[in-house]
């Protein structure tokens, strides 16, 4: 049974609104005053160290992101009016429905590093070179033991947006955001402690990427239980925020790159043009050279924003419909949050999928491969690998000098001193927390744990860093200004 009163609660973790509107504009107020949010607006969406303010960064892809979800949310209400919206526990609820959509989306990449997707890799492979021998050092006696070092190792080995976004969302900003909005942050199930599951699972697409660390496994399971999602399993808005995102990206970054000077209006339309005929795609190819044809009579420079502008209000409304079908026709798998699909991907043979894959195909050949973005790919990797190099003495501290440092104590490694006092007081007490709740008594399992969090407080406070702060920060610390 379909009932959506069940998942949109009051629950939260401290201070819960008596009224669901309440609750509901609480959250939109604590997310929009956020300082998480506000910092994307300097970080990379595809263009590092931007300074041209036209240029998208992962704060205004949010924005329409956001803006997406919430017409598709009403435009699954308008559908689900058409049997009466009692039948699904949605009556009265409409507000709520549409603005969890619409903060859940605003709220995606909440949790990305500077520079893009290509730092979480550099992250991942820094920590496989260089914390995971520290953590092999520790001395363990029992199979419990082994067992958990395995788990930390899979861990810090798999940093992700998606699985930060949960630790930004309940440790380091502490939004204590309704249970309703924080679950339908979770874009992935998989705990990043966990093996990546085989391809015949049944939820294996929810499951292929890390949604949140071993940190954060506890407070995940309550919410779960707490509104009665299943293990592995999605909350159904987060279906939303996902075909938003997906849709959001189809032509922005070709738009910024004509923005930025890397192609023409006309090249783009050619490309776009040829990459159709070559994949036989007729429905996008359709689209365009209408919307050419009507950005052509007008003057410069509005030729580019007429051809963009036109081109995406035809997309986007069209793939809106398309998935918000897709979301009805599977309506209790998604409310179960076991359909275990992208909504804008589910057919593979309509046109639409068709006109998506060739979007992306450009994206890919045009943009990422472009020398210049790549350039400033292998920039950010250099700042965020030379940051995590700098900030390694706290890691090889043993548990009771980073005590010492806590209590600014001295010790002999006198960089770690130093070093301490760079890192952001929020994401120490974070630490703090996290630390207090261990069983001291247990000796190794105390060792390995309190190293964990390290690491965490260590990546949080890297990867919480703005593009320009962390070049700041970069330059400072190896004298490059």
């Amino acid at each position: 049974m379909i009932d959506y009163s069940k998942k949109i609660t009051l629950d939260r973790a401290f201070y819960p609104s008596k009224n669901i509107d309440t609750s509901i504009e609480s959250d939109r107020g604590r997310i929009i005053s956020s300082a998480g949010l506000r910092r994307l607006q300097k970080r990379t969406q595809v263009f590092a160290l931007e300074l041209n303010a036209s240029i998208r960064t992962r704060l205004t892809h949010s924005m329409e992101v956001a803006q997406t979800a919430r017409f598709i949310a009403k435009s699954i209400l308008s559908e689900l009016e058409k049997e009466g919206l009692e039948k699904y526990g949605l009556e009265g609820m409409e507000n709520v429905f549409v603005s969890t959509s619409e903060m859940t989306s605003l709220l995606h990449d909440i949790g990305n590093p500077p520079f893009g997707h290509s730092a979480e890799q550099t992250i991942n492979k820094w920590v496989e070179d260089n914390a995971i021998e520290i953590l092999d050092a520790f001395p363990t006696t029992t199979t419990e033991h082994n067992e958990l070092k395995n788990m930390i190792r899979n861990d810090i080995c798999n940093y992700d947006g998606n699985a930060q976004a949960i630790r930004v969302i309940s440790k380091l900003q502490r939004l204590n955001l309704s249970y309703t909005q924080t679950l339908a942050v979770l874009k992935y199930t998989r705990g990043a402690f966990e093996e990546e599951p085989s391809k015949d699972d049944n939820l294996y697409y929810l499951k292929k990427k890390p949604g949140f660390y071993y940190s954060e496994k506890d407070f995940i399971s309550k919410i779960q239980d707490t509104l009665g999602v299943k293990s592995g399993h999605r909350f159904p808005l987060t279906y939303i925020m996902e075909a938003a995102d997906d849709i959001s990206y189809l032509t922005a970054d070709l738009e910024d790159s004509v923005e930025k000077g890397i192609l023409s209006l006309d090249e783009v339309y050619n490309i776009i043009k040829n990459e159709c005929i070559k994949q036989d795609e007729e429905y996008l190819l359709e689209i365009i050279e209408k919307q050419y044809a009507k950005a052509k009579k007008d003057e410069e420079p509005y030729q580019f924003n007429m051809f963009f502008t036109l081109t995406r209000a035809t997309l986007i409304t069209a793939l809106v419909f398309y998935v918000v079908k897709i979301y009805i026709d599977n309506h209790e798998a998604i409310f179960n949050g076991e359909f275990s699909e992208s909504l804008l991907e589910y057919d593979k043979t309509s046109k639409y999928y068709k006109a998506v894959e060739v979007l992306q195909t450009i994206s890919v050949k045009y943009i990422y491969q472009n020398k210049d973005v790549q350039t400033m790919e292998l920039q950010g990797y250099m700042i965020v690998n030379g940051l995590l190099n700098i900030y390694k003495p706290l890691l090889e501290l043993g548990s009771r000098d980073f005590d010492r440092l806590l209590k600014d104590e001295k010790i002999t490694c006198f960089i770690s001193m130093r070093l301490m006092k760079r890192l952001s007081s929020k994401q120490i007490v974070a630490y703090r927390h996290d630390i207090e709740k261990l069983d001291k008594k247990n000796e190794e399992e105390f060792t390995i744990l309190e190293w964990y969090y390290r690491v965490r407080l260590i990546i949080d406070f890297i990867s919480g860093m703005t593009d320009d702060f962390a070049l700041e920060e970069y330059q400072t610390l190896t004298s490059m200004k």
